[in-house]
């Protein structure tokens, strides 16, 4: 069986986030795997404990930073990563980034496709089904439970949904997006740090995937950012004390002359 896992490098959820030209300055700022990632990375690394046939490959898209987080994944015990580098794919949107990962899928070929359940810069939550759109292959979003048939064939998910969870059950090949629940991702080990450090990545290009921004796979970008604002910042707290009827009294009158929301 041969596993991929798209994974994404992020910036970290605990950096101060500073804004330049209306966009994220992430110049100095910590980057990590996308913690959704994590989980896909895990699950994948325990199928292959179960069945010792399988073959785990990472598979990211963007600049030359990602590959830090491609030796990490190897750290983890990946067995091979791909890099999507290409100057052509620095500016590409979401749809036309799953239409490059599905070209590679395709070339490396895949029994099995994980993908976080979203990234945590933009929680688009977009890659994962649009890869599978291309892939024409079956989705299964929200993952937190798998399991297969004896002969390894099918698999039968449980996914999350509102108020409870789902069972389905699916043939081969399949992509899955995970969520947190799904397992508890293990840290590297030295040893692993220390063999993902002689690992080579593999590099892909514009031109092993016939990539050309004019003939890609929408005739124009589907999304464009035009800014980004921090959210505004919060004024002082008040607590308002008193009896019920004189705390909801102050409180309508704070929201109607004060905030005037009311």
């Amino acid at each position: 069986m041969r596993i991929l896992v798209c994974v994404k490098q992020v910036i970290d959820t605990a950096a101060r986030i500073e804004l330049k030209d209306h966009k994220v300055d992430g110049a100095g700022l910590a980057r990590v795997l996308n913690p959704y990632d994590e989980f896909a990375l895990e699950e994948a690394l325990r199928i292959r404990e179960r069945n010792p046939e399988t073959e785990v490959i990472l598979v990211s898209l963007g600049p030359e930073c990602f590959r830090d987080t491609l030796r990490a994944g190897l750290a983890m015990g990946a067995d091979r990563a791909v890099h999507l580098l290409d100057p052509l794919f620095a500016e590409v949107d979401s749809l036309t980034t799953a239409y490059l990962l599905g070209q590679a899928a395709t070339s490396l070929g895949f029994d099995l496709i994980f993908c976080g359940r979203q990234a945590v810069d933009d929680d688009m939550a977009q890659i994962g089904p649009a890869v599978a759109v291309y892939l024409q292959i079956p989705c299964i979003t929200v993952l937190t439970k798998l399991e297969f048939s004896e002969d390894w064939d099918r698999v039968v998910a449980t996914r999350q949904i509102e108020g409870g969870s789902e069972i389905i059950e699916s043939p081969l090949p399949v992509l899955c997006t995970c969520q947190k629940g799904l397992n508890q991702p293990r840290l590297p080990s030295l040893k692993g740090i220390m063999a993902a450090k002689k690992k080579e990545i593999e590099i892909i290009d514009a031109n092993a995937l016939a990539f050309a921004p004019n003939e890609r796979c929408a005739p124009a970008a589907t999304l464009n950012q035009t800014r980004l604002s921090l959210p505004d910042r919060r004024g002082k707290r008040k607590i308002i004390d008193g009896s019920t009827n004189d705390a909801v009294m102050q409180l309508v009158k704070i929201l109607r002359e004060q905030e005037k929301v009311v």
